[in-house]
């Protein structure tokens, strides 16, 4: 697993595992109240539940799996959400065209990854053949 460097100074709100369709569901809402609780409009509530949420099929259909992990806390100057997907699957072997509109390796569309990076504040994605995916996404408040 790829662990990206956390700030001492985030709050961990929530971390569980990510098994099943259902566990997307319920970290979609986690994400969606965290985001309302953080006094997030609506607008911005639905673009980083969106992003998590593509995130999470990705994981799920691509790595069978993984962890999320939702915190809170100053980023870039920024009260923030902070969301990290980590999983052991098989990683991606070119980031790069990875993030092109149109690209997949599946039966998608080709617009999860970049589609994800533009609703969110920041976008950081580590990823390595062998060794998984660990992908973050803030959103400002």
């Amino acid at each position: 697993m790829i662990e990206l460097t956390s700030d001492p100074g985030w709050e961990l709100l929530e971390e569980h595992p990510l098994e099943t369709e259902f566990d997307i569901v319920k970290a979609r809402q986690s994400v969606r109240q965290f985001a309302k609780d953080a006094g997030m409009g609506i607008v911005d509530q639905t673009r980083i539940t969106t992003a998590v949420s593509e995130l999470l099929r990705n994981m799920y259909m691509y790595a069978g799996g993984g962890i999320i992990r939702i915190q809170k806390g100053l980023f870039d100057h920024h009260q923030s959400l902070i969301i990290t997907c980590l999983d052991e699957g098989p990683g991606i072997d070119n980031v790069e065209l990875a993030m092109q509109d149109g690209y997949t390796s599946g039966q998608g569309m080709g617009y999860g990854l970049p589609g994800a990076k533009r609703l969110v504040d920041d976008f950081e994605l580590q990823s390595q053949p062998g060794k998984g995916t660990t992908v973050r996404v803030v959103k400002w408040k």
